[in-house]
């Protein structure tokens, strides 16, 4: 039972922080998109960016604090906010954190990877979409 109402709060917690996030990555990025121009994805840019700052920050007050990925800070802050506004974020983080634990390769692997499959997989997606038809 106390599993539960963990679960329960946790996802409270990451909802919430969702609430907030996913309309300001929507409006950070269309105010940016508006005033300097869509040919090259400067909002998205952005949004990331400062993401992967905000994710520094809060996973450098984690740490100072004892804070777990399971911390109500973390759930809310990290999980639910930058996590709607942005997921480079976490990966930025994991890179930082494999490269700091002194797996330079892995933390480079994970770079190719990610950008690689992502834009492997957007690409298949947005082919895909020609093919069957999606508006």
């Amino acid at each position: 039972m106390e599993h539960l109402v963990h679960l329960v709060i946790g996802g409270a917690l990451v909802t919430a922080g969702a609430i907030v996030g996913t309309p300001l990555r929507f409006a950070v990025s269309r105010f940016v998109g508006e005033r300097f121009g869509e040919t090259f994805p400067w909002g998205t840019l952005i949004v990331n960016v400062s993401g992967c700052f905000l994710m520094g920050l809060a996973a450098a007050y984690a740490k100072k604090h004892g804070l777990t990925g399971q911390s109500e800070f973390w759930l809310l802050f990290a999980t639910g906010f930058l996590g709607s506004y942005t997921t480079v974020s976490s990966f930025a983080l994991q890179t930082l954190a494999l490269a700091r634990g002194g797996e330079q390769r892995s933390a480079l692997g994970n770079v190719v990877l990610s950008v690689g499959l992502c834009l492997g997989a957007v690409t298949l997606g947005f082919m895909g979409g020609f093919m069957v038809g999606v508006p």
